[in-house]
């Protein structure tokens, strides 16, 4: 089980993150990051292979000390992420502080500490974005916003480390707790047949992350049908 390649997934407690954890697993050894050790305990024990990775990525210190532990990383995949929308004119700072703090702070932090592990395994950073990331909504500017610098940080992370492949996955509406928030939000009803399922959009990471040597996927979208 230690000669598999080591993979850290971020939001891995529940919804897409421990969907993709699932779906790497049998390839894999894996790093369940999170706030909750307790919820991520619970992945890793169905998964061989599996240890908890409790951070808070909010806190630079923290980071640092978890990842200087790290000396090899074939796959980084940024799960975590929150979703505080409201138009230019309602929304307060501290909404898009929020949303740039995890979905993008929090991502280059991490990559940044972990870049000296990423480049010893020439590894794959993979980036969860939205549609949001590439399409601004009304009423959505603080997240789009932080989702646009997502695909930024991605994109010039791709340029800058020409050794590492750099994915970054458009998924659309998906049955989530952040989409259950996101609609209460938007008050609206929610209708999990609507959206994509989490294993859905895992699937999507894992060709990425499978693809032979010499192909590199730097965008995928996937949508509801």
């Amino acid at each position: 089980m230690t000669d598999l390649p080591l993979a850290l997934v971020t939001g891995a407690s529940r919804g897409i993150g421990a969907a993709i954890a699932h779906q790497l697993a049998p390839t894999h050894q894996l790093l369940l990051g999170g706030r909750d050790a307790d919820a991520l305990a619970k992945v890793a024990a169905e998964l061989p292979g599996a240890q908890p990775w409790p951070v808070d990525l909010t806190d630079p210190a923290a980071v640092e000390a978890a990842a200087s532990g790290i000396g090899r990383l074939e796959v980084l995949v940024h799960s975590a992420g929150i979703g505080r929308i409201g138009t230019i004119a309602e929304a307060p700072a501290s909404a898009w502080r929020a949303n740039f703090e995890i979905n993008v702070l929090a991502v280059a932090e991490l990559t940044r500490h972990l870049l000296p592990a990423l480049r010893a395994a020439r590894g794959h950073v993979v980036v969860l974005n939205s549609g949001a990331g590439q399409n601004a909504r009304p009423g959505w500017a603080p997240y789009a916003a932080s989702k646009f610098a997502a695909r930024a940080f991605a994109d010039a992370l791709r340029a800058e480390e020409p050794e590492l492949r750099v994915t970054s996955v458009y998924p659309g509406r998906t049955d989530t707790d952040l989409q259950r928030n996101v609609i209460n939000q938007e008050r609206g009803t929610y209708d999990a047949t609507k959206y994509l399922r989490p294993d859905s959009v895992a699937t999507a990471v894992l060709t990425a992350v499978t693809a032979t040597p010499d192909a590199h996927v730097t965008e995928i979208t996937v949508r509801p049908r």
